[in-house]
């Protein structure tokens, strides 16, 4: 009986404890106490009792699962229709291409899934495609997550099951059989895991500090691997504004102007309501320019819109407003490339309720990317125009990434090293933006939580697999209308 007590009596306290890592804001003051490191990882060893690291592994279709092709053609319902043919195409590439572009099927899956409660800022569509390298505002190279247009609170377990569940579909598509599938998704467990508990034994500023760059991740690769990760960081050290001026835009009575490539670049005069496309730009850029600080406000008032056009990016995003706007600084050689792009609600959103203090989406979007990559754009901002919330970035500015090729078994031989690095930044992303120790004190020392993440993601690669072919089946019956191959690229 004195032994139950006990046991009731720690489990108390750590629930108590819990909840006080939860929130720190909602802390009485400063001067309160905030539990240990040591405190934590046990909160977190606590954790499996009532959710054991082997129901990762878990995951069965539902008899009520939502049809995948119904959850894309409600998304279309607010996408610019005449482009809804061209993100159907890009899905239809490949059942990677299926992932990529789906991540609101697979929320709705994930829902259904064991949590242990710890939430973090989760991306909300994590997958290998996802990461890449970007300039710091020091100019230097970073490694890290490249896309939060779903970016929300979150079970931290969504984020790590869709990344190695992508690695897992990504290595079928590059010619992989099922051990490399489970190889690669394990890869990314076994990464995050270990650097998680890093993270949960550094101090909060050397966490917020932290980087991945290039050198960093050199460091960790392979001849041949490194080989391939150079020619990439020297691509992106090329890459400024100054070459995008050269790539999409034509001189034309003196001035640079966007070139046309239908559908993908249009050079619009009105918007789908009527609104003149640069009176809408100008009502956006007011709105945006008051989320950013005073000196980012002084820099860009030196530049003047010469151009703009929507553009087509992604495979997820088709069909979500997005342009592409050209200021110019000094004279033509100083030009300026941003990116405007419509923020919806995210598609975690249903699934946790009541996590966001702020509704604006395209601030949800912003303060995401700025908690969980560490060295953000020194334009990113936000704003509100004509009924619809966006954000705003840079084009370009020194940024690369990974291409995946279907059978590209060059690229699969050092797949694995790739993942381990993906891995890596999810975990910094976790722990910039949740608690990396209580994390750390459930996924342990040892690999099981690794071996219920690759059955996971092989179960979950067998679906996108299915999935796919709903996809495809909609399209021969007449369902959904695609572009052609000519259109999309």
């Amino acid at each position: 009986m004195a032994i139950a007590k006990r046991h009731a009596a720690d489990r108390a306290h750590l629930r108590h404890l819990k909840e006080a890592t939860e929130d720190l804001s909602m802390l009485a003051s400063f001067t309160d106490k905030r539990p240990s490191v040591k405190e934590r990882l046990a909160i977190g060893k606590a954790m499996r009792d009532e959710v054991p690291r082997a129901e990762h592994a878990r995951f069965e279709k539902r008899h009520d699962r939502p049809d995948p092709v119904a959850i894309l053609e409600q998304q279309n319902v607010t996408r610019v229709q005449k482009l809804v043919p061209v993100r159907f195409a890009r899905m239809l590439a490949s059942p990677f291409a299926f992932l990529r572009g789906s991540a609101a099927v697979m929320a709705a899956d994930l829902s259904h899934t064991p949590v242990t409660g710890a939430f973090v800022n989760a991306c909300g569509d994590m997958h290998v495609a996802n990461f890449g390298v970007y300039a710091s505002a020091e100019r230097n190279l970073v490694f890290a997550i490249n896309d939060f247009d779903e970016v929300h609170p979150g079970p931290w377990e969504w984020d790590l099951k869709r990344l190695a569940a992508s690695a897992a579909v990504a290595a079928r598509f590059m010619g992989g059989d099922k051990d490399k599938a489970a190889d690669s998704a394990r890869a990314i467990s076994r990464s995050y895991r270990k650097r998680i508990r890093r993270f949960a034994e550094m101090g909060y500023l050397e966490v917020w500090y932290n980087r991945i760059d290039d050198r960093a991740v050199m460091d960790t690769l392979s001849a041949k691997a490194r080989r391939r990760a150079e020619r990439i960081t020297a691509k992106a050290r090329e890459k400024g504004h100054v070459q995008v001026l050269e790539k999409l835009t034509e001189q034309v009575d003196g001035e640079h102007r966007i070139i046309e490539e239908v559908p993908l670049i249009v050079r619009e005069t009105h918007l789908e309501n009527g609104t003149p496309i640069n009176e809408a730009l100008d009502m956006m850029l007011r709105s945006y320019i008051e989320s950013l600080p005073y000196d980012r406000r002084k820099l860009l008032s030196r530049y003047r819109i010469v151009d703009s056009a929507r553009k087509v990016v992604g495979v997820g995003s088709v069909g979500t407003g997005c342009w592409v706007i050209l200021l110019q600084g000094v004279d033509s050689d100083d030009p300026l490339f941003l990116q405007v792009k419509q923020a919806n609600t995210s598609v975690l959103a249903p699934y946790v309720e009541g996590q966001m203090p702020f509704g604006d989406q395209g601030r949800r979007v912003v303060v995401g990317q700025r908690l969980i990559q560490g060295a953000p754009d020194i334009f990113l901002g936000w704003g509100e125009g004509l009924g619809a919330h966006f954000y705003v970035r840079q084009l370009a500015d020194m940024k690369g990434s990974v291409s995946f090729g279907e059978g590209d078994a060059d690229q699969l031989e050092t797949f694995e090293e790739y993942c381990n690095i993906c891995g890596w930044a999810l975990a910094l992303a976790h722990a910039k933006s949740g608690d990396p120790a209580l994390i750390a004190g459930y996924c342990g020392n040892s690999d099981d939580l690794d071996e219920a993440i690759a059955k996971f993601a092989l179960a979950y690669a067998k679906q996108t697999d299915k999935d796919y072919e709903a996809l495809d089946k909609a399209r021969r019956s007449g369902r959904i209308r695609v572009a052609s191959e000519a259109m999309v690229k």
